[in-house]
């Protein structure tokens, strides 16, 4: 319903029209079509209040868009889009709208570092909008033959994609992953050659959780490291999925020895540039300081454990003493007390 407000328009003074009283029907007529076109107006859609996701070239034909969930990777070269990790499913729609804004090759492979929801929930529109090098007999979204872009994870990430956990429903299975490689039967990654360069799928076994993987562009020298790495908190370890603390310094310690450092001409740009899973874009430094923080944390709960020290006495004793203020968080999906009791529970061996 739409109300009403009553007009008042003055009486003009005897005598004729004064220039007031003109004036006030002119404004009276203006305040009245400004009205009316607001309420004709449609209002902006829901989309429009999102904040606009932030596309980074690292390399040469290399890319990075944040603001979509967890960083998403991709490398654009002749045989079309190698992409690692493709965020949330809310913003699938704008991944590849920036990817089409760059390139209209065809999205050829995506790569999953993890099962988790912010990396992989686009993987449904992503994959669909791409096209398989294989072709398969079936059209993607812009009716161009081979099917969906192949999804490549290692096996565990598969499991958890696959299953439903608690009141969380499983992925769509347009979201699993087609291309698995078993750490259990020894496959310790997977390799791709695409766009004139090697691209290693190198398993990181319990570390953020049980299906960890960096990925290393070989010749683009740039690895994306999923969770293992996040520059904007202290790391994110999954107990209840296989995470541990020692299997995500391990991780890191195989990131510094995949990554060269500008040396010796440190003042210049360039080395390896690291890729997070959230976060700024890093070098082997980064993750040096990364490293060490989670190592020199580990052996102070680890020290205080053999005292016999509980978990409350320990979380009191403040293990992330020097880290609180540029890691932690007291509020939010993973606080700096979460973190505490995975590293905990992860060498406690129960």
């Amino acid at each position: 319903m739409t109300l009403r407000m009553p007009v008042c328009i003055p009486k003009p003074a005897p005598g004729g029209p004064s220039l007031a009283w003109l004036a006030a029907i002119v404004l009276l007529i203006h305040a009245g079509t400004a009205c009316l076109e607001a309420q004709q107006k449609p209002a902006p859609a829901a989309a429009a209040n999102r904040e606009p996701l932030e596309v980074l070239q690292i390399q040469p034909d290399f890319y990075v868009i944040a603001g979509a969930g967890g960083n998403v990777a991709f490398h654009i070269g002749t045989d079309g889009v190698v992409l690692v990790d493709t965020g949330s499913s809310e913003r699938a729609a704008d991944v590849i709208a920036e990817i089409r804004k760059l390139t209209n090759r065809p999205i050829r492979y995506i790569v999953n570092t993890s099962a988790d929801r912010d990396h992989v929930a686009g993987n449904d529109e992503l994959s669909k909008a791409g096209q398989s090098i294989i072709p398969t007999g079936g059209l993607n979204e812009i009716g161009a033959a081979g099917g969906r872009a192949p999804i490549v994870a290692e096996e565990h990430v598969q499991e958890r994609m696959t299953a439903a956990t608690g009141e969380q429903a499983p992925f769509p299975v347009g979201a699993w992953p087609t291309v698995t490689f078993s750490a259990e039967l020894g496959e310790m990654q997977k390799d791709l050659y695409l766009n004139g360069q090697a691209v290693q799928v190198l398993y990181q076994p319990a570390a953020h959780t049980d299906g960890d993987a960096v990925v290393f562009f070989r010749k683009s020298d740039v690895i994306v490291t999923g969770d293992v790495f996040d520059t904007t908190r202290f790391p994110v370890i999954d107990v209840t999925k296989g995470g541990t603390v020692q299997g995500v310094i391990d991780s890191l310690n195989r990131i510094i020895a995949l990554a060269v450092p500008p040396i010796p001409l440190t003042w210049q740009d360039g080395g390896t540039v690291v890729v997070p899973g959230h976060g700024f874009i890093g070098h082997e430094a980064d993750v040096v300081d990364y490293r060490d923080m989670v190592t020199i944390v580990r052996d102070r709960v680890q020290a205080w454990m053999k005292k016999g020290m509980t978990l409350a006495q320990i979380q009191k004793a403040d293990p992330v003493k020097g880290y609180r203020a540029r890691y932690g968080s007291e509020t939010g999906s993973w606080t700096t007390s979460q973190f505490v009791e995975a590293v905990y529970k992860s060498l406690d061996g129960k």
